[in-house]
């Protein structure tokens, strides 16, 4: 796979716009979660305006001549250089662009400068560097151009911006969708890691009104816990026992205030 936009370094594409982000350094420390997540609010799927729900699209088995006149008209009806191309064994290849709507915020490595000979040579070094991360979030409005084949997958697309981006966050926790917009509403479907975006590309045409690409948080109602790491879930718990403790204790201020009240009145009352 390659990108589009071949002359600009993804970093400086990516993260030339500051707006939005919320940027912390740290090495593998319990405040990382505590920055961006509580049991609170990570967990609880918030409400979307956008509805998830599945549009009835024809997938139809096209035959060589049908894939070449689609791919004729496709190329016909866009207005730039990412034309999709037809190869002599019957495969072809394109480009799909796929829009970044991360609500939280992704991991990278904390240094991006290629280690020098000297640091390659230390192994408790090199080790170190990987437990250092740096996160923040991803301007609004982030996309990106990917050249794929017909034959790519969503879960190998996820894998190849995460790549792009430099994102070290496990892929499971992200999800490829499929945006429609009917009648001034917004429809969105999850792909499952098998299908074919460019396959959907074609069938819909260049529009991106009928057919977009957008990557989000896999968030299916229940935590996919599979998709953390050790530390990760370590973390989660000790986050979890603090909100329960905070819990507990203004419950039980509560009802000592409560009961407090409740003594000094009856100590006010005259017996008879």
């Amino acid at each position: 796979m390659c990108e589009a936009e071949t002359a600009t370094p993804a970093f400086e594409m990516t993260w030339s716009s500051t707006t939005s982000s919320g940027y912390c350094s740290q090495e593998d420390s319990d405040s990382e979660l505590e920055q961006y997540f509580t049991a609170r609010t990570s967990f609880i799927r918030k409400p979307c305006k956008e509805k998830d729900e599945k549009i009835d699209w024809e997938k139809p088995v096209l035959s060589q001549s049908e894939i070449e006149q689609k791919i004729k008209e496709y190329n016909s009806q866009i207005n730039s250089n990412l034309f999709m191309s037809l190869n002599k064994d019957g495969s072809y290849t394109g480009f799909i662009k796929v829009q970044l709507k991360l609500i939280r915020p992704v991991s990278v490595p904390a240094s991006r400068k290629p280690p020098s000979i000297h640091d390659s040579r230390k192994q408790s070094t090199r080790s170190q560097a990987v437990k250092r991360r740096t996160s923040f979030y991803l301007p609004k409005g982030t996309a990106k151009h990917l050249h794929v084949s017909a034959q790519t997958r969503a879960s190998e697309v996820i894998e190849a911006l995460l790549k792009k981006f430099m994102v070290v966050d496990n892929p499971h926790k992200f999800a490829l969708f499929e945006r429609t917009e009917k009648e001034d509403q917004v429809y969105l479907r999850k792909l499952s890691d098998e299908e074919k975006p460019l396959h959907l590309r074609l069938l819909a045409g260049p529009s991106e009104k009928i057919l977009s690409f957008v990557l989000k948080e896999n968030e299916t109602g229940d935590v996919n816990w599979d998709a953390f790491s050790m530390p990760e879930l370590q973390n989660f718990l000790r986050i979890l026992q603090r909100e329960e403790e905070e819990h507990v204790k203004q419950i039980l201020q509560k009802y000592a205030c409560c009961r407090e009240k409740m003594q000094e009145a009856l100590a006010a009352r005259t017996p008879g």
